[in-house]
């Protein structure tokens, strides 16, 4: 059972005009305290540390191992299995209340004042509106959806295609889109496996965060060692937690 999620798509259209969907997986995987995600340059790196399975550490001298010269700490290596979607079905419905808004200018003016001079223009029947029943700027695309409080209104304004609409001093054309809104009705999910990234668990707590972090990446990028170049290093003490987050490009 998955946890109800709000997820963006984004459509790309090919010069076949076929519809394709884009998705990518941003994976977020849970760290348990005295373990660490070490993520090598080379998956063949990450592959040798893998095989090898137990590694001793060196730990350096200092003052937080004030009777020690030196000692070792012994950690496990394994591999990095993540979900990753198989096969997605989309049930798609077209709202009967909303329109899409782009194509907006940028304007040196607050969000809610563009906002309201958008609903003010689109609460007029003259416009082709009616009563606006809310409004919301949606992340990172530079879009609008304005949905009315009686079915109808949003049907005429797509039918229009786009629409003159006066902000600040000028008049912009702005493009009208039906809103559709999705349910996912069908996911699959197969296991795949991190290329560059190795989790090393049963770090004790002997030293603080950073000089174990700095430690941790000292050993395992030493070729004598089975190591190679670090690309990233996270290190979660024991008695805490954190979350590592995966995205495409990340091994």
């Amino acid at each position: 059972a998955l946890p109800e999620k709000k997820m963006a798509f984004k459509g790309l259209v090919t010069n076949n005009n076929v519809n394709k969907l884009m998705l990518t997986p941003l994976v977020h995987y849970p760290l348990l305290g005295g373990s660490a995600l070490i993520t090598f340059e080379k998956a063949e790196v990450a592959q040798r540390i893998i095989e090898a399975k137990e590694h001793m550490v060196e730990l350096s001298c200092g003052e937080e191992l004030e009777e020690l010269d030196q000692c070792r700490v012994r950690v496990q290596a394994a591999p990095v299995d993540i979900l990753l979607p198989s096969a997605l079905e989309i049930r798609l419905t077209q709202s009967s209340r909303s329109i899409i808004l782009s194509d907006l200018p940028s304007l040196d003016i607050p969000e809610e004042t563009l906002l309201d001079k958008l609903e003010i223009f689109f609460s007029k029947t003259k416009n082709g509106g009616g009563e606006v029943e809310s409004r919301e700027l949606l992340d990172n695309s530079g879009q609008v959806v304005m949905t009315f409080a009686e079915d109808g209104v949003a049907g005429l304004l797509i039918e229009r295609g786009c629409i003159q609409v006066p902000l600040g001093k000028q008049t912009y054309e702005l493009k009208i889109s039906p809103c559709v809104s999705g349910e996912v009705s069908n996911l699959k999910l197969q296991p795949s496996r991190c290329p560059r990234t190795v989790l090393l668990s049963g770090i004790p707590d002997v030293l603080s965060e950073e000089p174990m972090r700095d430690i941790l990446e000292i050993h395992f990028q030493k070729p004598s060692r089975g190591g190679g170049e670090v690309d990233s290093l996270g290190y979660v003490p024991a008695g805490r937690h954190g979350v590592a987050v995966f995205t495409e490009d990340a091994g």
